[in-house]
């Protein structure tokens, strides 16, 4: 049986690599299915192509309005860049490249197809992330401030539509053995990043599909507004090593407690989510 027999999904940043595997996915499970890339393409066999690119806000925007008609029942944006840079040399320019590309390209692109979604009563929204939107570090000020966004406005809008019958999620990847990993780490740089991660290895892009399939999935009918992290176990081991901070929020954000009050001190790690109230150490607060 092909669960998604008759549903259309938009797959942006489906070329290659992860998004590649996703669209794949997709396809195998009876999507038809559109992806996008930066330079014009032949399509791998069953699937469509739009060329864009999402750092010229004029194409997005054009794009964004074509894909409003395509009647798309499931979105995945999945395209993303990245540039290393230390925090006080990040370029303007470069910044908002990024923005534009993680970030703003997705907003659109959500706020596109949510119409359609909801006088259907049914959609899926998967927006890629990545670990460094749940944790962070040196270099990566521009990607992390694009992934975190994307996290926060998925939650958001996953309070908003859920009522509507459209479910909203974030998957965020760790490291993934792709080919642009292996041309960047190398032999070498591939191993040392295994010993780090306790699952001992890299991540396939085939597992990140399989749990996009499932959230874009029927399986799925009451999981929203979270961002479901698949790094074989390496951002809990760094975040457990790193000292907790305590938000003065009141109210937890709908989607992530529930919509339920939390009182004033309530922990949160780094990125993470929402918990319930419990004692804290108060050497672990801050002003």
């Amino acid at each position: 049986m092909k669960p998604l027999k008759g549903r259309t999904a938009l797959v942006t940043g489906g070329t290659r690599g992860i998004g590649a595997a996703i669209a794949a996915r997709l396809k195998a499970d009876g999507a038809r299915v559109i992806i996008t890339g930066t330079r014009p393409a032949r399509a791998p066999r069953g699937l469509e192509f739009r060329a864009v690119d999402f750092s010229d806000r004029a194409a997005t925007q054009a794009f964004a309005e074509e894909a409003a008609g395509l009647g798309i029942d499931i979105l995945v944006n999945n395209a993303g860049i990245n540039k290393l840079a230390p925090f006080a040399g990040i370029a303007p320019e470069d910044f908002d490249r990024i923005q534009d590309v993680n970030l703003r390209a997705a907003f659109l692109l959500c706020r596109a197809v949510l119409p359609r979604m909801r006088k259907k009563g049914w959609g899926r929204i998967v927006n890629v992330t990545s670990i460094f939107g749940v944790i962070s570090k040196e270099l990566r000020g521009a990607y992390s401030a694009s992934k975190f966004g994307l996290d926060g406005m998925t939650a958001a809008l996953a309070a908003e539509a859920a009522a509507d019958g459209v479910l909203a999620n974030c998957v965020a990847p760790g490291f993934i053995d792709t080919d642009l990993t292996r041309r960047v780490l190398g032999p070498r740089g591939m191993a040392e990043m295994a010993k780090r991660i306790p699952a001992r290895r890299l991540g396939k892009p085939a597992e990140i599909a399989a749990l996009v399939a499932w959230l874009a999935g029927p399986e799925n009918t009451y999981l929203s507004g979270q961002q479901v992290v698949i790094d074989g176990g390496f951002s809990p081991g760094v975040l457990a090593r790193r000292p907790r901070r305590l938000d003065r929020t009141v109210v937890g954000p709908v989607g992530r407690a529930g919509g339920a009050a939390i009182r004033e001190g309530a922990c949160r790690p780094p990125g993470g989510r929402y918990r319930a109230p419990h004692r804290c150490d108060r050497s672990q607060q801050v002003a």
